[in-house]
C-alpha cells in the first residue's frame, strides 16, 4: 500500500490535477466526485462528503450525508488519453455515515464483510473475470449502426484501421494500468471482444472489473465509439458473458484448497461442496449474477449461454466448468454471469455460496459431459436437468426466498436491490416494443 507522502508524490511528478473519488450504486454503475488535487490532504483525511439522498439503492428521497473514504491501495493514475483536457488520478471509495461508522448500504464495505467471515474457514477467494463487450458506431439515437451486416467471428481480424486503433489504446491502457491480461480478441458475433482481466483476491478483481468498465467507455468514446457491456445487445447474435474462473486458497499456507491429487478429477471436497452449493442455490442468486431485463434474452438455448444447472470437467454448456488446469490453478469456471453485475454485490454471494457449502457439506449431482445444446426436450425433462430463471421476474421471486443472498448482501442492500429490481421489472412491462407493434397492430 502507498504511504500518504507516497501518493502525493506521484501526485506531484505525474502533474495530476484532478482526482476521481469512486463508489457504485447498487446498480453496479460508477459514481465519481472530480476533487482537484490541491485537496489530497482533505480527500485522505476521509473529508470529502456527498449526499446520499439520490444514489440508486442508497435510500431515495431520505438526506444522508455520507464520508468517501479513500482506499489508498487502489490510487490509480489514468492511462494517457483518457482525459483530453487534463491529467487524472483515482481512488476506489468505501462509503460511511457522518459519524464514520461504515455505511450498510455500501456495496464494497459489504464484501469486506462477508470476506472476514470467510477468514472463520481460514480461506479467501479468487477470482478472474473473462470479460466480453461490444464496441459499436451508433447514431445520435444510440442506434447500431451495421450491425447485422458484418461479418467478422472468432480470432477474426477487423476491416477497419480506426476500429483497431481503439482497440489497440484500450490494451495499452490495461497495460499502463498495471492490469496482467491476456491478449484481447474478437469474439463471435459482430464487434464483440473478449479480455481476461487477470486473477486477484474477490476485492481488488471487483476494482478492477470497475474500472476496466469506465476507462474502456471513455476510451472507445474517444475514437468515436461506443462500449458496451449489455449482455444482448443484437437480435439473433451471441450475447456477452463474464465467465468467472473462481478458486477458494488457505489464508497461511496459499495452496489452492479446489486441488486434491488423490481425488476423482483432482478435485477436493472443499471444491466439491462448492460446485454443489452453487448449484443448489444459484436460482436465488441469479438475480444478482444477471440483474437486468436483458440479461436473460441472452441466457436462451442455441446461443452459447448456459441454461441448465449442471456441471462438467467436458462441456462448455454447462453451468459450472471445470478447466484442466490442477496444482495451484484449480478452479471453476461459472459461466452464466454478465457484466451488467454490481461485482461487489455479486462476489459476495459467490463467496457466501461457497461457505455455505463447506459448512452443510453440500455434495453435488454428477456431472454432465454431453453437449447440453445438443440435447432434446424431452432428454431435459427425461434427466430432470433444472433450468436458470427464464426473466428478471422468476428470479427476483427466488432472490427473495435465498437465506444465502440475504446471508450475503444483508437486510438493507438486500431490500434495496430487491425493491429496485422490481420498479426495473415493472417499468419494463409495461412497455410497448417496436416487435409488439409490428406483430399485433393489424390485430
Amino acid at each position: 500500500m502507498l504511504s500518504d507522502l507516497e501518493i502525493k508524490k506521484q501526485i506531484v511528478e505525474n502533474k495530476i490535477k484532478t482526482i476521481y473519488l469512486q463508489f457504485v450504486d447498487i446498480q453496479g454503475c460508477v459514481k465519481s466526485l472530480a476533487v482537484p488535487s490541491k485537496q489530497i490532504d482533505d480527500i485522505l483525511a476521509n473529508q470529502i462528503m456527498f449526499d446520499g439522498s439520490s444514489i440508486s439503492g442508497f435510500r431515495e428521497n431520505e438526506t444522508m450525508d455520507l464520508r468517501l473514504i479513500p482506499d489508498r491501495e487502489t490510487f490509480l493514475k489514468f492511462p494517457f488519453g483518457f482525459s483530453k483536457l487534463e491529467k487524472c488520478a483515482r481512488f476506489v471509495c468505501d462509503i460511511s455515515n457522518y459519524d464514520g461508522t461504515p455505511f450498510v448500504g455500501c456495496p464494497r464495505s459489504n464484501l469486506k464483510k462477508v470476506i472476514e467471515n470467510a477468514k472463520q474457514y481460514g480461506l479467501k477467494m479468487k477470482i478472474g473475470p473473462e470479460i466480453e463487450f461490444f464496441l459499436f458506431k451508433t447514431d445520435d439515437e444510440n442506434n447500431i449502426i451495421d450491425g447485422h451486416t458484418e461479418k467478422t467471428g472468432y480470432y477474426d481480424l477487423n476491416k477497419s484501421k480506426e476500429y483497431d486503433d481503439a482497440l489497440y489504446q484500450i490494451l495499452v491502457a490495461l497495460q499502463q494500468m498495471g492490469f496482467e491480461t491476456d491478449a484481447l480478441h474478437h469474439e463471435g458475433a459482430p464487434f464483440q471482444h473478449e479480455v481476461d482481466l487477470g486473477y486477484d483476491d474477490i476485492l481488488k478483481a471487483a476494482d478492477n472489473l470497475i474500472t476496466f468498465k469506465f476507462v474502456t467507455k471513455i476510451l472507445a468514446e474517444n475514437f468515436g465509439f461506443k462500449a458496451t457491456f449489455m449482455p444482448k445487445p443484437l437480435y439473433g447474435k451471441n450475447g456477452s458473458g463474464l465467465h468467472l474462473n473462481i478458486s477458494l486458497f488457505d489464508e497461511k499456507d496459499k495452496k489452492n484448497v479446489f486441488f486434491d491429487s488423490n481425488a476423482q478429477y483432482k478435485l477436493s471436497d472443499i471444491a466439491k461442496y462448492s460446485i454443489g452449493s452453487l448449484l443448489k442455490n444459484i436460482k436465488g442468486i441469479t438475480a444478482v449474477l444477471n440483474p437486468t431485463v436483458n440479461s436473460y434474452k441472452r441466457l436462451v438455448k442455441d446461443y452459447e449461454a448456459p441454461v441448465y444447472i449442471v456441471w462438467s470437467v467436458v462441456t462448455r454448456s454447462a453451468l459450472v466448468r471445470i478447466p484442466s488446469k490442477r496444482g495451484n490453478s484449480t478452479r471453476l469456471e461459472l459461466r452464466s454471469p454478465d457484466a451488467g453485475i454490481n461485482p461487489y454485490l455479486a462476489f459476495a454471494v459467490l463467496l457466501q455460496t461457497c461457505m455455505d457449502g463447506i459448512r452443510n457439506k453440500v455434495d453435488p449431482p454428477s456431472p454432465v459431459e454431453k453437449n447440453l445444446f445438443l440435447f432434446s426436450d424431452n432428454e431435459i425433462k427425461k434427466r430432470k436437468i433444472k433450468s436458470l430463471p427464464g426473466n428478471l421476474f422468476i428470479a427476483l421471486d427466488e432472490f427473495e426466498k435465498s437465506l444465502v443472498a440475504k446471508a450475503a448482501l444483508g437486510e438493507y442492500i438486500f431490500n434495496e436491490f430487491l425493491s429496485s429490481k422490481r420498479k426495473e421489472w415493472s417499468e419494463y412491462r409495461t412497455q410497448v416494443t417496436q416487435w409488439e407493434m409490428k406483430k399485433y397492430i393489424d390485430i
